[in-house]
């Protein structure tokens, strides 16, 4: 009898999220100087990313749950596949096969995941991956990626750190939370959750393990009560969460995307901007993203002021001793971004106030434990939480920290890496911010319906960020606290060209 093992609840839930017009599969895109050796490359992948046992495995269904089941049939030649992309070959062509990939489904008949490795007119290459969300999160795959590439260019095919290793199995977990109301919560609600859910919250993180043991150690009851009344309240938000701003992002999306990536842009150069604002790399970035999302709207004529943009953010939970696990561990917190705020350092310092809080909330366990719910409960449930989450969300928006240094596969060097993880529900945005090698891009992926030119939205990427690389080099340090008394300066004296 062919071994299985158990679907963990969470990955139920993606797996079960997979709608024609939004594929829960991750896109990754790499870039190579030069062409890389298709023979050598697939002996890579034999070596090092078939060791994990999950690329080997179906994701089956009976009347006893999901489970992982091997391949009798596997073969690696229906993964890796080779493409010509059509004349001129260049990025746009790319961009448009990149495109096609994430609107076309991966066979539930095999394991989901495909590596298309593409040459480009230039004489470069570039490698197209798909992976099913089912699989592995984000977080994981930057290990798998890893994994499969080197810091050296003549590091031996087989590396000594492709040891076996798979997703691993649901582990039981608690939940739960405490007070006069908050007791009750945890005896009607919470309680029952975990048994149902089973390993949804046996996750690192120091918020959930704080309340563990103070369960635990008895404690007083008004500490219980803090944090049961933090996790009602987060509850309460999510279910009463309004709509976020109508704009031509949002709306019913169809079959058909648009993929574009920036030019990248200084990592040095952000951690000095951010550092010297008193704001933190990612504050920088997503502050630089709301403002090309801005400077999109109002090239198309829409009213901008006041507007928010709400994105779903993944937040990793996984502690320190599961980093290499497949599987999903991960939460989501919702973030307005303040597109409505036209002075740049406000809308950074916005930004930053809005993660400060969503960093001290139980926002992100909540979802996880929403996920694994979704996973056990039937069919209709899991829609009713996609409209709840997805429903008043206008894009989904990642921070991915890549390797710092140059990394090499199969013996050719990598240039550029994106990737984007999927939208669920009606959502019609992907935005991804990627760091490689001291370097930052952007990428993002839309439903050509909404958005039929992003390429417009990532253009503006770098000269956002510039502006706020502007104010550092050219304002007092004592004058950047104060938005209002900058903008005044700005508009006495605009700078004419970047500083040299």
């Amino acid at each position: 009898m062919t071994a299985r093992e158990k679907v963990s609840h969470v990955d139920t839930a993606w797996l079960r999220m997979d709608r024609p017009e939004n594929l829960m599969q991750i896109i990754g895109v790499m870039i190579f100087l030069g062409r890389i050796d298709s023979e050598r490359l697939k002996r890579t992948i034999v070596h090092r990313l078939l060791c994990y046992r999950r690329f080997r495995q179906i994701a089956t269904v009976d009347a006893d749950g999901v489970w992982w089941v091997d391949d009798p049939d596997f073969d690696i030649d229906t993964h890796l596949r080779h493409s010509l992309l059509p004349a001129p070959g260049g990025k746009l062509e790319l961009q448009k096969f990149v495109a096609e990939m994430a609107s076309t489904p991966l066979n539930p008949a095999r394991p989901r995941w495909e590596f298309n490795l593409v040459e480009i007119a230039d004489g470069n290459s570039a490698l197209v991956v798909r992976i099913h969300h089912a699989i592995a999160d984000g977080i994981a795959l930057i290990g798998v990626t890893n994994a499969l590439t080197d810091a050296q260019i003549d590091a031996p095919e087989e590396s000594e750190r492709s040891t076996a290793t798979g997703a691993s199995a649901d582990r039981p977990g608690t939940a739960g939370d405490a007070s006069d109301r908050g007791e009750f919560f945890w005896e009607l609600v919470l309680e029952p959750l975990s048994e149902v859910t089973a390993s949804v919250l046996s996750v690192g993180c120091k918020l959930w393990g704080q309340y563990l043991a103070l369960r635990k150690e008895s404690a007083p009851i008004g500490d219980l009560a803090r944090i049961g009344g933090a996790v009602a309240r987060e509850i309460g938000k999510l279910a009463l969460m309004p709509a976020d701003s109508p704009t031509r992002f949002k709306g019913k999306p169809g079959t058909v995307k648009r993929v574009a990536w920036s030019e990248p842009i200084s990592l040095a150069e952000i951690k000095a901007t951010g550092k010297a604002l008193g704001c933190s790399v990612n504050d920088t970035l997503l502050a630089a993203a709301a403002g090309a999302l801005r400077g999109y709207l109002m090239a198309k004529g829409d009213v901008v002021n006041g507007a928010e943009i709400r994105v779903m953010v993944p937040v990793n939970l996984r502690a320190p001793n599961d980093s290499g696990d497949l599987g999903n561990r991960f939460g989501l917190v919702a973030l307005e971004l303040p597109v409505g705020i036209e002075n740049p350092l406000a809308r950074l310092y916005a930004t930053r106030a809005r993660m400060a809080a969503l960093k001290s909330s139980y926002q992100a366990l909540l979802t996880y434990a929403l996920l694994g719910a979704a996973g056990m409960a039937p069919g209709f449930v899991e829609e009713q939480l996609l409209r709840l989450l997805a429903g008043k969300t206008t894009a989904v928006m990642t921070n991915v920290p890549g390797s710092q240094q140059l990394r090499y596969l199969a013996g050719q060097s990598i240039d550029q890496q994106m990737v984007w993880v999927p939208q669920a529900g009606d959502i019609g945005m992907g935005v991804s911010i990627l760091s490689y090698n001291q370097r930052v891009q952007l990428g993002v992926i839309t439903d050509k319906g909404m958005v039929d030119d992003p390429q417009n939205i990532v253009d503006r990427f770098a000269d956002e960020f510039e502006k706020l690389l502007w104010l550092v080099l050219l304002q007092p340090g004592d004058r950047l606290a104060d938005p209002d008394a900058v903008a005044e300066d700005l508009a006495r004296s605009p700078p004419t060209s970047r500083p040299s």
